[in-house]
């Protein structure tokens, strides 16, 4: 029922991160196949993609990449992003009763700082962005990313968080600096 989509370079931690949080929806048997769109990666992303048994595409059309995905639903992740706890079951619940795109709460324990809040665009994906292969078919155009296609919809709160890809990074930057 859902297809997982994920665009990257250079990420193959991040990636891998990901792609455990992902576990039990397919475990569950929800997430029908997960495909990393990469942009040029010189790590070990495509082998982090391969063991997790992923699609790993080097050139592609989005148009081409929405058509042939395997789920009725698409959530687009950035690499470093975790569903936490209870995300299966939230998707589950919205796609039985809605029709509408959907996006994570934002994870309590990992919110930007105050000050740093303000004077800053989100990303599109921050929070996720789930949506059906069919909305998704009708907006996507050639030459977009999966941000084009998340960009300015209006959408429902899934009652389950996400951290970010952003406080990952920061995590990382502070282990290494530290």
């Amino acid at each position: 029922m859902l297809t997982i989509i994920i665009e990257c370079r250079d990420n193959e931690a991040e990636l891998a991160q990901t792609l455990s949080a992902l576990v039990p929806g397919a475990v569950e048997g929800v997430v029908r196949e997960v495909v990393v769109l990469d942009h040029g990666s010189r790590d070990g992303s495509a082998r982090v993609a391969d063991a997790a048994g992923c699609r790993f595409l080097t050139s592609w059309d989005m148009k081409d990449v929405v058509r042939a995905a395997r789920g009725d639903w698409l959530l687009l992740l950035e690499p470093g992003a975790r569903p936490m706890a209870g995300w299966v079951d939230a998707i589950v619940d919205h796609v039985s009763v809605s029709a509408g795109p959907a996006r994570f709460t934002g994870s309590r324990n990992h919110r930007r700082p105050f000050l740093k809040r303000f004077g800053r665009r989100a990303s599109p994906l921050e929070q996720g962005y789930l949506v059906s292969k069919r909305q998704a078919a009708a907006a996507v155009r050639t030459g977009m990313s999966l941000s084009d296609i998340a960009r300015g919809t209006k959408t429902f709160s899934l009652v389950a968080e996400i951290v970010p890809a952003w406080a990952i990074r920061a995590m990382r930057a502070q282990l290494v600096a530290g």
